[in-house]
């Protein structure tokens, strides 16, 4: 069995910048593809961001068993990972580098135990991640109370996380995402 990286963060945590700086970065580490229930938002590309699904397609792929977890994260949009995904990183010997939600990330944790090291981004406060998700103008007012609401409930579980880094500054946060990621690669 290969090693795992599972980050999970609140939307607007900075979250991807920290995850697309590492995989630049650490040849070693590929991200795993996410597939999803929900239409794309913005610029996000089918095979790139997510494998973006029907609901059908998606309730099937969850009958037959192809995913590793799975959650509704919200009403109507599935999240899951497919194990097509993971088989086909760790046959080249890469690292798994996840980016799902937070049951997700203990699902996960739970199948793979120590051979997955999970990773919550903390934002440094509820103000600021609304403030980012205003600023990225890609959700409505509704939309982004949503995220807040769930931002709430993600960070009650971020004492369940191997390691949390609180990304108030993003060159700090890096430098510890970096020395948590070289102590997984030594092992």
């Amino acid at each position: 069995m290969g090693k795992i990286i599972v980050f999970a963060a609140p939307s607007g945590s900075g979250k991807s910048t920290i995850i697309n700086k590492l995989l630049e970065e650490y040849s070693s580490l590929e991200f795993s593809i996410s597939a999803t229930s929900r239409a794309p938002r913005g610029e996000e590309r089918h095979n790139v961001e997510y494998y973006f699904l029907t609901p059908e397609e998606f309730a099937t792929k969850v009958a037959k068993g192809e995913f590793v977890e799975w959650e509704e994260v919200y009403k109507g949009s599935c999240y899951g990972t497919l194990a097509s995904e993971v088989e086909r990183i760790w046959a080249k010997d890469g690292i798994v580098v996840f980016d799902i939600d937070v049951k997700g990330a203990q699902n996960i944790k739970a199948k793979y135990g120590d051979d997955a090291l999970t990773l919550f981004i903390m934002p440094p406060s509820v103000e600021e991640l609304r403030s980012r998700l205003v600023s990225r103008a890609t959700d409505s007012i509704e939309q982004i109370e949503k995220r807040i609401a769930k931002a709430e409930e993600e960070i009650s579980y971020s004492s369940l996380f191997d390691k949390v880094v609180v990304n108030d500054n993003l060159n700090v946060a890096l430098l510890e995402c970096r020395a948590i990621i070289n102590d997984l690669i030594a092992k």
